[in-house]
């Protein structure tokens, strides 16, 4: 069985395969016209991908194509729909980098409070501005609003009750006995409204693009805090500028609604730049304990797909 892997993997995973019987190509450069040209050229039967974009042009030049493995969570940048039509199993890897997103996010929440890179730029300017810094209203006894209670989300959740924090949520999918100790809320609305910092654990799906919009961030109380580790799109950014301009919304990003396509380039984005706005380069699930997980679980569906046919994860059954 041929495997084309289109992204960076950890070094074993390619001669772990290998040694299932595999025939392996590796190209991280891929992308675009490049992977097009690689699907017919290689003929892949798997095609295994991170943050590399399979579209339609991609999956109909591999004619012996029969399954991509996304290897992280989320499969927006996988033309699910076209390869539902070709007969493709699209599959990934939930919940193995649901720690490293975590603690991002808390991560963020102490940055957002304490301020933390802006004290840092400050000391690095040879300014001393201590009283200007202990302002800071600290996280015990405040209200955590999560969007989304899946895998991570609720790694957020129970760190946050670690930390004190009374924790709430809204997701349809999860019933109210689910989370011990936190509250369930009918709405977004309802969350935004009731918190003191809200964070944003959602697969980005049509339902989902702009949840986030001005109505849930208007209800957003002056100077909360609202952190986005999961996907861009899932809120209006029109309205968070606007928010962020005009109520101090303290904001934490590891995503763009515009990001490059490669490393070292030029990066450019008006919501990032504005003052109390933090962003880190979309690294949410990169930790080595993160991707050595997701590797290994990509590994298992590509090996379980060689000895029995079938495809574990399968978000298109």
């Amino acid at each position: 069985m041929k495997v084309l892997i289109a992204d960076k993997v950890p070094a074993w995973f390619s001669r772990s395969l290998e040694e299932a019987g595999c025939t392996v190509h590796t190209d991280p450069s891929l992308d675009g016209p490049t992977l097009t040209e690689a699907m017919r050229a290689h003929d892949p039967t798997v095609v295994v991908v991170r943050s590399t974009k399979v579209q339609a042009e991609q999956i109909d030049a591999g004619n012996a194509l029969k399954m991509i493995v996304r290897a992280g969570a989320g499969v927006n940048t996988i033309d699910v729909a076209k390869a539902t039509t070709r007969g493709v199993k699209v599959t990934n890897c939930p919940g193995k980098n649901s720690s490293a997103v975590a603690e991002l996010t808390i991560g963020f929440l102490v940055a957002l409070d304490r301020r933390i890179c802006d004290n840092v730029a400050d000391l690095k300017a040879g300014k001393w501005a201590k009283k200007e810094y202990s302002k800071a209203e600290g996280l015990r006894g405040r209200t955590l609003g999560c969007l989304g209670l899946g895998n991570i989300g609720r790694e957020v959740a129970h760190i946050a009750q670690a930390m004190g924090m009374n924790v709430i949520y809204w997701d349809p999918f999860v019933p109210a006995d689910a989370a011990p100790g936190c509250s369930k809320m009918e709405t977004a609305l309802e969350v935004a409204a009731a918190a003191d910092a809200v964070t944003i654990h959602l697969a980005l799906v049509p339902a989902t693009r702009n949840l986030v919009n001005e109505a849930v961030i208007d209800a957003l109380k002056p100077g909360a805090m609202l952190v986005n580790t999961s996907r861009a799109e899932i809120v209006d950014k029109a309205a968070l500028v606007r928010a962020v301009q005009t109520k101090r919304i303290r904001v934490g990003l590891d995503v763009y609604w515009t990001e490059p396509a490669a490393n070292d380039t030029v990066f450019a984005d008006d919501v990032a730049a504005l003052p109390g706005v933090y962003g880190t380069h979309h690294i949410g699930a990169s930790t080595e304990q993160a991707q050595d997980a997701v590797a290994k679980e990509a590994v298992r569906i590509i090996r379980t797909f060689l000895d029995t046919g079938e495809a574990s994860n399968c978000v298109n059954p």
